[in-house]
């Protein structure tokens, strides 16, 4: 005869075996490869930032334009040949550069200008052949994450746009009698690198955690500081775009002087440019064309940012989490680094050294940015023994 049952048992099946409750929808199923396309992405990350320090090489050196025509195919491969080189130094003696600036340059020094674009463009092609290896491999395997497989396809998006606008902004600079690419697509270039950038560093953050995790975390969420670095991370976008226009019209290499320009505080001239047939164009194409406005532009732009960055950094340092406070003490760090390679490349006149290495600033600032912007919204909880504080 059984024995008697509590009142308190459940009801079921009496000597049925117990069972775990099961997890929340989030954990259950497939989790996907997120630690191997982790990796993917940082490799994307890390050749995108070659790419864009050789691009700011090619500026530095005069080298955009040596390659006079875009083939997707056939130009991945650079002149063999004693003819092939002669072939095509032919053809850039066809465009403006040549013509107008470079009519002394003999082959030997062609071959130089001719490898950094070359170099760049297969750099770009490598980064494209990279995203769809990896992407088609994870994507046979059925190991992206649920929800990712857009976000990766906007990556592979983005950058055959961008193959697109650094044609666009090539061509710009083989028409009428320019011998330089047009500052504002230059600019819409460098724009479009650093926001895949961007997007690359953002997913392999989150791709650090779970998704449970990161569910977690954000209710932590300090959402002012959120905000606050939001707002910083769009300023920092507007004046890397400025820097762009400095670069388009060397006006990195006007007023090597510091604070000041030249002998005084707003340079002289600066709603001026010239049409080249004795003329003048409308004053508003000083913004992009005026090198003395440009970089006064740009150098208040850089004066504006530090200080946002300070109230920022000053807001962040009172984060309730450690890590979130060391990412914004980075951000404040990179950020004084920054400021004096911008007023060193100044008094330098553009130095390429230093040039590049205000360019190369530029992305670790961005990524600090993205790092402090990413723990404001998911941020990472110490330990009851180590505490938050």
């Amino acid at each position: 005869m059984a024995g008697k049952r509590s009142i308190f048992e459940e009801v079921g099946q009496q000597g049925a075996p117990k069972t775990r409750p099961a997890g929340g929808m989030i954990d259950a199923g497939p989790k996907g490869a997120r630690g191997a396309i982790r990796l993917w992405l940082i490799l994307l990350f890390l050749m995108v930032a070659a790419m864009i320090l050789i691009g700011g090489l090619t500026r530095l050196t005069d080298s955009g334009l040596s390659i006079t025509e875009w083939n997707l195919v056939t130009g991945a491969l650079p002149p063999l040949s004693e003819a092939a080189w002669l072939a095509e130094f032919d053809k850039y003696k066809n465009f403006p550069e040549f013509q107008l600036q470079n009519r002394l340059m003999t082959l030997e020094e062609f071959k130089p200008i001719y490898w950094w674009e070359w170099g760049h463009r297969a750099l770009g092609r490598l980064v494209g052949l990279v995203w769809a290896v990896g992407f088609l491999w994870f994507w046979a395997r059925k190991q992206i994450p649920a929800g990712w497989t857009g976000r990766l396809v906007l990556l592979g998006g983005l950058g055959a746009l961008q193959g697109a606008v650094g044609w666009w902004m090539v061509s710009s600079g083989l028409q009428g009698v320019r011998v330089d690419v047009v500052s504002w697509r230059l600019a819409t270039h460098l724009g479009l690198a650093f926001a895949i950038l961007g997007l690359l560093a953002w997913y392999a953050m989150a791709l650090a955690r779970s998704e449970a995790q990161l569910m977690q975390a954000r209710r932590g969420r300090e959402a002012k500081l959120f905000g606050l670095s939001t707002g910083l991370m769009h300023f920092a976008f507007l004046q890397i775009l400025l820097g762009a226009l400095v670069a388009g019209i060397d006006a990195g290499r006007s007023f090597p002087t510091w604070p000041l320009m030249g002998e005084s505080f707003f340079p002289a001239d600066a709603f001026y440019v010239p049409d080249g047939q004795g003329g003048s164009l409308a004053w508003y194409w000083a913004f992009v064309e005026n090198p003395g406005l440009v970089q006064f532009v740009h150098r208040i732009a850089g004066y504006l940012v530090f200080a946002f960055g300070v109230v920022v950094w000053l807001r962040g340092r009172r984060s309730a989490h450690a890590t979130t406070r060391f990412a914004f003490h980075m951000v404040m760090l990179m950020l004084l680094a920054q400021v004096a390679l911008g007023i060193l490349t100044v008094l330098q006149a553009a130095d390429m050294h230093v040039a590049i290495t205000h360019q190369l600033g530029a992305i670790l600032l961005w990524v600090l940015i993205l790092r402090a912007r990413h723990l404001s919204q998911y941020p990472v909880a110490g330990s009851i023994r180590e505490g938050t504080q």
